[in-house]
């Protein structure tokens, strides 16, 4: 599943491409994905000029010149293809996850441009667009969703004070979009290493340093994963035919059995199950 670094990557592609574009012309091909698509979906977005492409937390977000807006999240599974109507090109995906080019099936939206089109596919279904009508109804939606951690509301009061008695492990925090908004598994496991934490570590017994590296960290690696391009877990490409590098920089992520990095630790990568995720951790540094 994309996080945040491969959905800003997606965002950034998708701004470069269709941002002051005109919509010709969309096709619905399945509506039954995790939300169905709605029956206006066709009408409400026939003829609208993009503004710009922005992104908050997992989520892409369309927005048109008469200030509404068109959510897009990819789910498990889903990709964006830009296919060029006068020419193929190798590589058509946006993202760096499942297939490089443009496969023959699952492709359940397609919107058309003047020369081009943008195609949506998604396997599994777990992706959805949706419709927002004006500012107001789009800072509803994320209401319930935590800052980002880019933003400054993610900071050392707001942290200390909603991990007060909270006594779940600090590694479900940081999956948990209610306390901060985009970070996914793989770089909850590399922001804790860095911190010198145990994923285990219960959010109540968080020290205020601790807390202190947790906002810096978050930070730092998703930063350094963006202009790495994100991780390519699987090797795929882009739609430049470029791999994310950020998985050449993984310190624990899928390094379970092997030596720890530092230089200075004996230690060992291990793995455990938290919150129905691997998570993985030195057994020293972060003892």
């Amino acid at each position: 599943m994309p996080e945040l670094p491969e959905v800003e990557i997606v965002k950034q592609s998708l701004d470069k491409k269709i941002r002051f574009k005109k919509i010709k012309r969309i096709i619905v091909r399945n509506r039954n994905l995790r939300s169905k698509i709605p029956k206006n979906f066709e009408i409400f977005l026939k003829n609208k000029n993009i503004k710009k492409i922005s992104r908050f937390s997992k989520y892409i977000i369309l927005n048109f010149y008469d200030d509404s807006f068109c959510i897009i999240h990819l789910g498990m599974s889903g990709t964006i293809h830009l296919v060029k109507n006068y020419k193929k090109k190798k590589f058509t995906n946006l993202s760096f996850y499942q297939s490089p080019i443009l496969p023959s099936k699952h492709n359940h939206i397609e919107i058309q441009f003047q020369n081009f089109s943008i195609i949506y596919n998604d396997p599994r279904r777990f992706g959805f667009f949706e419709l927002i009508k004006n500012k107001k109804k789009l800072s509803k939606r994320f209401s319930h969703l935590g800052p980002e951690p880019f933003s400054k509301l993610f900071n050392l009061n707001y942290v200390q004070h909603y991990l007060k008695s909270k006594k779940k492990y600090i590694k479900s925090f940081l999956l948990d979009q209610k306390f901060v908004s985009g970070i996914g598994n793989i770089y909850a496991s590399e922001i804790l290493f860095l911190c010198k934490i145990n994923p285990q570590k219960k959010a109540q017994n968080l020290n205020q340093d601790e807390c202190k590296k947790i906002i810096y960290f978050s930070k730092l690696v998703l930063k350094k994963a963006i202009r790495l391009g994100g991780s390519s877990i699987r090797d795929f490409k882009n739609v430049s035919g470029k791999n994310g590098l950020f998985q050449n920089e993984f310190k624990v992520y899928q390094r379970e059995h092997l030596k720890c990095l530092k230089y200075d630790c004996q230690g060992k990568i291990k793995k455990k199950i938290i919150s129905k995720r691997s998570t993985f951790f030195c057994n020293k540094c972060q003892n």
